[in-house]
Parts: structure tokens; C-alpha cells; sequence
């Protein structure tokens, strides 16, 4: 049985309670707070039977309110990029604001990440509620989504669900920044790092995808076996990962990616029911926040494996649907195993 208890986490400037919920079982301890549904904690074991927190992320809530790279956070109304923050739907423009070049990304400027949640325990787990207004951030319809996140043994469960009021783009998912050596560690080239995944959508300048459904075969982004990210994140042109990776079109739950970190053993296993998963290596952190435990978080000091809808989905017909209609339920998974070798 996973054991679940809450406590207060802090307050915020209006004088309302932001929570916390501890998740715990013989294998993982995780700790979500009702501010921006954020994983604050998630500690894990590694060969020995040490635990270790494996997610960045920052002491009290103060650190959360101030600027950050949505560490833990629950993402949307839709995550990632929106090429110049535009799309139309039935004929109808809409602009979002820009908050990222010239692109709106995860949100806008006041996105679910920075939204105060209304929790119910449940069993194993605590479910988060939210009700977003029709309009909010430029978005259509009013919308209700429930993120629900649940602890069974090795393996840490995120459910979305979502209704509108009106047709409108959607696409949920968790931003946490992960390092199987424990937050604080200045790298991740050390972890051995699999997608399964056959193509991956390259970007432009802006990080907006230019469309095509490029094949991994022969390129960098092949990752269906295992490689060492370290090697890898060197061959890439760029800063380092920070691209779509095109999943199995299936609405079942399947197998997406493994971390392996050998040092300590730990071991992570990504399984969703989404299309697409977003691979970063925190190429933007530079070492100027101050996290857990007064720990500088440098570049690539972490990575992310956001499973969520392709990128620019909205404005792109050939990519997979990325719109909710009324009457219809927006229902995701991802699935977090957590294992030794």
C-alpha cells in the first residue's frame, strides 16, 4: 500500500494555502504540491537501497513563484510551442501571447504551471482539479481537466483528463527535470538513454517544427538502441536535445523510453498513451538558479522526457489531431516505472 499525507507547503501572496501531498511506498517517495501540480521531491532507490531525489527543483514555494524553467510542473493548456502564438479553428483567428521568441510555448504567461490546484486524496494517490476560463490566455472554451497522480509500488502514474465548452487545443503534460544521480549532479552524460522511436520532427531557428517526419536512422537522433548521452548531446550540431520524438499511433499505453544510469544502478522506464515525446537535456539552464539544498543546476545538468502531443500540432493538419471538441474527453497517461540493475 502506498501511504498519503498532506501538510502545508506555503502560502501565496493572496493568502491562499498551496498544499503538499507525500506519495510513499517501498520503492519511490514523491512529493506534489497544489501550486502549478508540481513534483517538488521524487526519491528513488539506487542498487544499494539508498534513496536519492531525482527531480530539480527549489527548498520552499518562493522559489517557485519566481521565474523558473517549470521544474515538476504540470504543463498547458497546451505544452510546448505555437508557432507566433496563432491558430484558427471554424475560420476564427486566435492569438496567444508570446512568451518564448517569437512563439507562445507551454501556456502562456500565466499557464497551468502557476495555477493554484483544488485536491482530493484518493487512494494511492491525489487528484488535481482546475477550471480554466474560456478566454484564459487566449485559448477557447472553458475547460475543466483533472491531473491525476497515483503510486503503486515502483511505479508513478499521471493521468490527464480534460472537457471544453468549446473546440480548443490541448496538450498536458509534466515538465520534471530528471537526473538519476541525484539533483545537484552536475551532469547527465553519464545515463544511457533509449527512445523508441523511428522518426523525430526536426525545427527551425525558432524550435518550431518545420513539418516534415524526418527518419532517425542514420542521424543523431537515433536512439531506438541504447547510447550514451553524453557521446550523443556531443555529435548533435546544437546545444543538445530539445525535439519531438514520434511515438507509436496507438490510443493504448506503450513503451516509450529507458534511462539507465549505471553508477547507481537506477533504472527508468517511460510508458504513454501519447504520440509524441519531447527529449531535452536542459540546454538553456546556466547555472544562475539556486535549487535544493543551495544546488547550482548547470547546462545539461538534467533531462526531460515530456510525453505530450507533437509540437505546433495546431497548425500543422498532417500532424496528429491535437484538438478537444465538446462532448468528447480528453484522457492521457504516462507511466513512470522505477527500477535497479
Amino acid at each position: 500500500m502506498t501511504s498519503v499525507t498532506r501538510d502545508v507547503f506555503g502560502n501565496l501572496p493572496d493568502g491562499k494555502t498551496v498544499e503538499k501531498f507525500f506519495l510513499e511506498s517501498d520503492f519511490v517517495k514523491a512529493e506534489i504540491i497544489t501550486f502549478g501540480g508540481i513534483i517538488t521531491r521524487l526519491e528513488t532507490k539506487d542498487r544499494h537501497g539508498k534513496f536519492t531525489d531525482i527531480v530539480l527543483g527549489f527548498d520552499s514555494l518562493e522559489g517557485y513563484l519566481n521565474k523558473h524553467p517549470y521544474f515538476g510542473a504540470v504543463v498547458g493548456r497546451v505544452a510546448n510551442r505555437i508557432a507566433n502564438g496563432k491558430f484558427s479553428i471554424d475560420g476564427q483567428e486566435y492569438q496567444l501571447p508570446i512568451n518564448n521568441g517569437p512563439n507562445s510555448i507551454h501556456g502562456g504567461l500565466k499557464g497551468f504551471d502557476k495555477v493554484l490546484w483544488k485536491p482530493k486524496e484518493i487512494e494511492n494517490g491525489v487528484q488535481l482539479s482546475y477550471r480554466s476560463a474560456d478566454g484564459e490566455e487566449g485559448y477557447p472554451g472553458e475547460l475543466d481537466v483533472w491531473v491525476t497522480y497515483t503510486l503503486v509500488g515502483s511505479e508513478l502514474t499521471i493521468n490527464y483528463k480534460a472537457r471544453t465548452s468549446k473546440t480548443t487545443p490541448i496538450n498536458l503534460t509534466n515538465h520534471s527535470y530528471l537526473n538519476l544521480a541525484g539533483q545537484g549532479s552536475e551532469n547527465i552524460y553519464d545515463h544511457e538513454i533509449s527512445i523508441d522511436a523511428e522518426h523525430y520532427l526536426p525545427v527551425n531557428d525558432t524550435m518550431i517544427p518545420t513539418g516534415e517526419v524526418a527518419p532517425v536512422q542514420g542521424t543523431s537522433f537515433d536512439l531506438q538502441k541504447p547510447v550514451d548521452l553524453g557521446s550523443q548531446i556531443a555529435k548533435l550540431d546544437g546545444n543538445g536535445f530539445d525535439h519531438n520524438f514520434c511515438l507509436n499511433m496507438t490510443d493504448k499505453k506503450h513503451y516509450c523510453s529507458r534511462v539507465y544510469h549505471k553508477p547507481s544502478g537506477r533504472v527508468l522506464t517511460v510508458c504513454t498513451t501519447q504520440p509524441g515525446v519531447q527529449f531535452y537535456t536542459a540546454n538553456f539552464l546556466d547555472g544562475s538558479l539556486k535549487g535544493k539544498g543551495g544546488a547550482i543546476y548547470p547546462k545539461h545538468s538534467a533531462f526531460c522526457l515530456e510525453t505530450q502531443a507533437w509540437p505546433d500540432a495546431v497548425n500543422k493538419p498532417q500532424f496528429p489531431n491535437a484538438l478537444l471538441h465538446p462532448g468528447e474527453e480528453y484522457d492521457q497517461t504516462t507511466q513512470f516505472n522505477f527500477s535497479v540493475e
